[in-house]
């Protein structure tokens, strides 16, 4: 594939033709900085639109409820409740499967590097196509049995297609990756605004190539400095240099997105003042919580030393565990990512909607805000191999 256009105007992602179709573990394990393919001056995810947050809380819960409504009725059916003919219930919720996820297969390809949306395609196959070969076997009546081949050489159609959108990414660590990103660019590149995603223990537990996201801020001497908030520091500015030399050295890697639309020369001003009154805030409630919590303590009946462990083991930090479990975004205390995210918003970059929960309404159950999912949003592109400094400014 030829150079794209400076200004970022292509709309599609079409992989290199050296790309293979899965990488061996010796190109999975390509060091850091090396492009994983050939010359790409830039590309992102695709270019959309960007639909409005009651749009998109919307869509998201037709998509929960039908998840739901079709595990109720499957659950029924292998428990035997159903009252239908077991063949045509088979059929029938077969093919409901199928028409969910064929709907949802253009989103399932694009977010292929979110594990949660591999389950989204694995789960769904299984069950369809099993109950599509049930009932093949458990009838005699031929309309049923053209119903339920139709549906397993549809099933077969899908995977085949899911399968081949997979030359689309490469594995890098624990996950894969878009093919053709730039792997670990140098520090010189990078651009205030830019949303750097790198490798860790949550992506190795989550089995994601990236787990961990930190926000480049511009200081006012012009050297690039990384915000975030970690889980034993809380939200922190440092340098962004020193921190992607040291995740290097510990051979980790990262890969970094930009906004489409860039910071305002006022926005890049105002990113560091904006950054620096987060962490006051954050020191100032992990004070509050911390007075809270030790008075707490102190008036428990227990040995001075189960009281210190007490102190030391619900110390706060700064980070909110809670959110690294659900997609909330508290007012003085976030996860690596919601920082970043909350930066973003007082910054008045709009992207798309986090942590809406299971239905779409601001729940935040079972929805946390995991930094691969960033890579689908409209908002960024991606930082792609080959990529020259002077045209990645």
């Amino acid at each position: 594939m030829g150079p794209l256009p400076a200004d970022g105007s292509r709309t599609d992602f079409t992989p290199h033709p050296a790309t293979p179709a899965w990488p061996s573990r010796v190109h999975s394990q390509l060091p850091c900085g090396v492009p994983l393919s050939g010359r790409i001056e830039e590309t992102g995810r695709v270019r959309g639109w960007l639909p409005g947050p009651r749009l998109s809380r919307l869509l998201k819960a037709g998509d929960t409820l039908a998840y739901f409504g079709l595990g109720w009725l499957t659950w029924r059916f292998l428990d035997g409740e159903l009252h239908w003919k077991l063949a045509v219930a088979a059929v029938g919720l077969g093919g409901a499967w199928l028409a969910l996820t064929s709907l949802r297969m253009n989103h399932l390809f694009k977010t292929y590097f979110d594990v949660l949306s591999r389950l989204e395609v694995v789960i769904p196959s299984t069950l369809g196509a099993g109950l599509a070969l049930f009932a093949v076997f458990d009838t005699h009546f031929l309309a049923t049995r053209v119903l339920a081949g139709i549906e397993l050489a549809a099933w077969g159609l899908l995977l085949h297609r899911y399968r081949s959108n997979r030359r689309h990414f490469v594995r890098q660590g624990h996950g894969p990756v878009p093919a053709g990103c730039w792997l670990s660019p140098p520090p010189d590149v990078l651009q205030p605004g830019d949303l750097i995603l790198t490798s860790g223990l949550v992506a190795a537990g989550l089995r994601e190539s990236v787990g961990h996201g930190e926000s480049v801020v511009r200081a006012r001497d012009g050297s690039p400095l990384s915000f975030t908030c970690r889980m034993d520091q809380g939200a922190l500015l440092h340098g962004a240099d020193e921190f992607l030399s040291g995740l290097r050295s510990r051979h980790g890697h990262y890969i970094v997105l930009r906004l489409r639309e860039g910071l305002t020369r006022e926005q890049g001003q105002r990113a560091e003042e904006i950054a620096r009154e987060m962490i006051e805030e954050n020191r100032a409630w992990c004070e509050r919580a911390n007075r809270r919590r030790g008075a707490i303590i102190a008036r428990l009946p227990l040995p001075r030393s189960a009281r210190d462990w007490l102190i030391r083991s619900w110390h706060a930090s700064g980070y909110d565990w809670l959110g690294l479990f659900m997609g909330r975004l508290a007012p003085h205390r976030w996860t690596c990512i919601g920082a970043c995210l909350e930066l973003y918003r007082r910054l008045g970059v709009k992207t798309n909607p986090y942590g809406t929960g299971l239905l779409g309404f601001g729940t935040t159950l079972f929805d946390p805000i995991m930094p691969v999912r960033f890579l689908s949003d409209p908002a960024f592109r991606l930082l792609a191999a080959g990529t020259r400094p002077e045209q990645a400014a």
